[in-house]
């Protein structure tokens, strides 16, 4: 058979790859006007997130005009321009 006679090239393990749970600014820009700073625990409480072992990331997509002190363990270049841009703080954390 030809998948015999051809060479084996490459493997990925996806043992080790990391899966993050992630969420976009548009999101976040959804929340209510009381919430100042955000973290897992406030995003769980909004059900955008679940509270397990992924670590969190922030996407760029949509919009967002609040400051808000958001900490993560990943933020996306475009998403901490537009944080900065509204006059938030984008937080790298550890897991």
């Amino acid at each position: 058979p030809l998948f015999r006679k051809l060479p084996i090239r490459g493997f990925n393990n996806k043992n080790f790859r990391t899966e993050y749970e992630s969420v976009n600014i548009g999101q976040l820009a959804k929340l209510d006007d009381s919430v100042t700073e955000v973290d897992r625990e406030t995003l769980a409480v909004a059900g955008l997130v679940l509270l397990n072992d992924k670590p969190l990331k922030i996407l760029g997509e949509g919009e967002i005009t609040k400051a808000l002190k958001i900490k993560a363990v990943k933020f996306s270049a475009s998403a901490k321009e537009k944080i900065e841009k509204a006059g938030g703080e984008a937080i790298v954390s550890e897991a």
